[in-house]
């Protein structure tokens, strides 16, 4: 497997210990009858801030995962595979670690600053893959 595979194999399971990092104070919260239900109406009770920048958090990193899925997949099967490559997929990998408590604690500006490092690597990856 590719380094590009592996990054985003694991930002895949970062993903899910990510909604998990959401769900359970979520649920603590707002109740198993409201989370468990259809959720036709808005719960009686906001989410904490706290919960409410992890699911931020979670939403964003589905958005951003969607276009690494792109790059690595394009790169890894063009053959393409390169240290530069391989850098770019690891740094998009810790970029997204850092990105849930820079997020979570409202740790600004860096939160922008390390959402931009994780989206500029994947945007390095997909301009090897088309040069």
């Amino acid at each position: 497997m590719t380094p590009e595979l592996t990054a985003l194999t694991l930002a895949a399971l970062l993903q899910a210990v990510q909604f998990i990092l959401f769900a359970v104070p979520a649920n603590l919260e707002l109740g198993t009858r409201y989370t468990g239900g259809s959720r036709d109406y808005a719960p009686d009770k906001p989410m904490s801030k706290r919960t409410a920048r992890l699911q931020r958090a979670l939403d964003n990193h589905f958005e951003g995962l969607i276009l690494f899925g792109i790059a690595a997949t394009v790169i890894s099967v063009s053959g393409q595979s390169s240290t530069l490559t391989a850098i770019c997929a690891y740094l998009y990998l810790v970029a997204r670690i850092l990105y849930i408590p820079a997020y979570a604690y409202g740790l600004n500006p860096w939160r922008s600053l390390i959402w931009a490092i994780g989206f500029l690597s994947t945007l390095i990856i997909l301009l090897v893959a088309l040069f």
